[in-house]
């Protein structure tokens, strides 16, 4: 709910913003109801369930995704109050409380009807940006809210300054660190090697997933190259990172054996560059806003471990969370659709690539309501138009 005061604004007509995310569990007793609404409708027993709730069992049966969420919205609404705008904020989850559906029966309560959802991804692909729609659809649906209130979700924002300006920051802080603990070893010649890290998704919905004109100018499908462009644009403006080597690895793939996934995984491949003589990596988990779960256990856990069993030296950079640039900027995404206008970035922040929103042009939708709608295209100008 929000703490904001209940104030139309200015623009075109939006009076709310909702804070979209995936949700978590907040206790043991959360933990197998939460995984049996992340995989609803795939028959899967509560026994197997158990084999994947290592990693929260481990930490209590709470994800830090809910706190985080908390955390940013506090942050969001403090920024706004300081620009001395009316526009109250709410938040909605995926998969645990505070609900997606009853979210958007509060704000319609509230006396809200047109509303900007902000989500807590940064990409376009399905599971960060298409299925939020279809949450949206399904919440409306529920409450029986379609004809009253419209749900307009901001495009993805990955080529923006408020994604990139904490990572450069994060870049060259981890670039010292692995080389200070490759000095106190008695490595100093040695230099780092940089590891950009993402989700991984089954190969064939990468590969399904469009616009044709980025897989065109990249190279491979949509998913990674948004990733690569954000890695080539860090590298590109970090002086830090001048003459190092990176790549892009992925993490957290799930179902069956037998199902391609993108690859490598970053185990295998700290392993793999251990093996060509690489002495320190830095972990960039670009692919997401905030230190939840996976980046948790999948990189402080597990890949931490592999570096740490290969005498590497070891650094994960923090993700956006609530670094100040971050929530001012994301405040600067909404006025912008507030405003209808397209961003200004800062010359040594333009991502490579023609974006526009390629999340409503990516295929991994098959229906997308009217009530649900992506912004009108004069809306949606939130990236460069050109390299």
């Amino acid at each position: 709910m929000s703490r904001a005061e209940n104030q139309s604004t200015p623009g075109l007509g939006y009076d709310a913003v909702l804070l979209a995310s995936f949700g978590g569990p907040e206790g043991q007793e959360d933990v197998i109801p939460f995984l049996r609404n992340v995989t609803a409708g795939r028959g899967i027993p509560d026994e197997r369930l158990e084999e994947v709730a290592t990693h929260y069992r481990a930490n209590g049966g709470v994800s830090p995704i809910n706190e985080q969420n908390r955390d940013l919205l506090a942050a969001l609404e403090a920024e706004i109050a300081g620009r001395e705008w009316s526009l109250p904020l709410y938040w909605g989850n995926r998969n645990w409380d505070p609900y997606i559906p009853d979210a958007l029966q509060q704000m319609y309560d509230d006396g809200h009807r047109r509303v900007l959802m902000l989500v807590t991804s940064a990409y376009a692909g399905y599971s960060s940006c298409c299925q939020y729609r279809e949450d949206i659809d399904k919440g409306l649906e529920a409450t029986g809210l379609g004809e009253q209130l419209e749900i307009v979700k901001i495009p993805q924002f990955f080529h923006d300054r408020a994604f990139i300006t904490p990572f450069q920051e994060a870049l060259a802080t981890g670039i010292t660190d692995v080389r200070a603990q490759l000095a106190a070893q008695g490595e100093s010649e040695a230099q780092p090697k940089i590891v950009f890290v993402t989700h991984s998704i089954p190969t064939a919905i990468a590969e399904a997933q469009g616009p044709e004109h980025v897989k065109e100018e990249f190279g491979t499908d949509a998913y990674s190259a948004q990733h690569l462009a954000v890695a080539r644009t860090l590298m590109e403006t970090v002086p830090e990172a001048a003459g190092l080597e990176h790549s892009l690895v992925f993490q957290s793939r799930s179902g069956a054996p037998s199902t391609p996934w993108l690859e490598p995984d970053i185990n295998d491949a700290i392993e793999e560059y251990a093996e060509q003589g690489t002495r320190g990596v830095v972990v960039m988990p670009i692919g997401f806003v905030s230190d939840h779960m996976e980046v948790k256990w999948d990189l402080d856990t597990e890949a931490k471990e592999t570096a740490g069993e290969l005498g590497l030296a070891f650094h994960r950079a923090p993700t956006p969370g609530i670094h100040a640039a971050f929530v001012s900027g994301l405040v600067d995404i909404v006025a912008r659709q507030l405003e209808g206008a397209a961003p200004q970035q800062q010359a040594n922040q333009k991502v490579p690539g023609t974006w526009d929103d390629i999340c409503c042009v990516t295929g991994c939708r098959p229906r997308l309501t009217a009530r649900s709608a992506a912004p009108r295209r004069e809306e949606s100008r939130t990236g460069p138009s050109g390299a």
